[in-house]
């Protein structure tokens, strides 16, 4: 597979040059290091001037970090949990207590996969409604305990499948943003890759709402947009325009609270780096969190949706 995404033929053909590089040529470290730079530079310049659709492109990257990436990466001492105590376990949700720089919390996250055998066992992130009665247990047992949560998202959306909905999809979806809208405990949420419609929201109704700088959000994908207004996928770039699913779209509009810096590349190509910048915006924003009281949180964070949706 080609890891390359089509606007980045300049960055593979550096890649090939270096890996062509003879390490007996006399020459070796100064054109290393000067191909290096050049394609730093490109790099810089590229991801500064991404179209929406080449977002898109860069947030769906098969080697982008994940929930469980993130997981690994970021925090310690993680003990998972499972099941909704009413169906079965979903594990396109992982849902766990770790430790983050000494602090407790509940971490929920959608979880794609990153092999054929592993998206299938995540469904490729898109979870069914055990998935999201399990994270709606967890969010009132961390709420019964003044855990703050974080949840990471990264999914196209919740299974559209016949099963789910018999099982009450929507009812679930719904119940989980009621559930975060009614507990004081903090919670952090973290658009990292695909954020798609309420299976997002389900997740993604917080105190704090942060978006990864290549990562989108939308209430449905480019291509079924175009689908439904102009039944032609040649108008999936446009729909990737008029959605405004970019996080500067998504911070302009307010949906968002603020925007995660990605290293020159995407995530994709630093995922060590990333972590830790993320990492660190974890801790500003709990630190932050965790000096107003569960009341207070409590009633701002309602506020904010409330205006949300009264602005649409």
């Amino acid at each position: 597979m080609n890891k390359y995404l089509e606007f980045e033929n300049d960055i593979e053909k550096i890649d090939n040059q270096l890996h062509e590089l003879k390490t007996d040529n006399n020459n070796y470290t100064s054109e290393k290091n000067k191909l290096t730079q050049k394609k730093i530079d490109i790099l810089k310049k590229k991801y500064r001037n991404l179209s929406a659709w080449e977002k898109v492109q860069v947030a769906r990257h098969v080697d982008r970090p994940h929930t469980i990436d993130y997981l690994n990466k970021i925090f310690e001492n993680i003990i998972y949990l499972h099941g909704d105590k009413k169906f079965s376990d979903d594990s396109a949700i992982l849902g766990c207590f770790a430790n983050i720089s000494g602090r407790s919390v509940l971490v929920l996250g959608t979880e794609k996969g990153n092999s054929m055998e592993s998206r299938i066992k995540h469904n490729f992130g898109m979870a069914k409604p055990e998935g999201y009665r399990k994270a709606q247990r967890l969010m009132l047992m961390a709420d019964k305990f003044n855990l703050p949560i974080i949840t990471f998202v990264d999914t196209a959306g919740a299974f559209p499948g016949k099963d789910a909905e018999e099982r009450g999809q929507s009812e679930s979806i719904a119940s989980s943003i009621l559930t975060s809208l009614k507990i004081e405990a903090p919670i952090i949420s973290v658009i990292i890759g695909e954020g798609g419609s309420g299976g997002a929201i389900a997740l993604a109704t917080a105190d704090r709402v942060l978006m990864l700088e290549h990562s989108i959000y939308s209430v449905i994908s480019p291509e079924g947009c175009a689908s439904i207004l102009w039944r032609n996928s040649d108008f999936i770039q446009k729909a990737a325009e008029t959605l405004k699913l970019t996080a500067a779209d998504c911070f302009k509009n307010k949906i968002i609270d603020s925007i995660i810096e990605e290293v020159a590349g995407g995530a994709h190509r630093y995922p060590n780096e990333q972590a830790m910048i993320l990492k660190n915006e974890l801790l500003k924003n709990l630190d932050e969190l965790e000096s107003i009281s569960g009341k207070e949180r409590k009633k701002i964070r309602n506020e904010k949706f409330i205006n949300i949706t009264s602005d649409i």
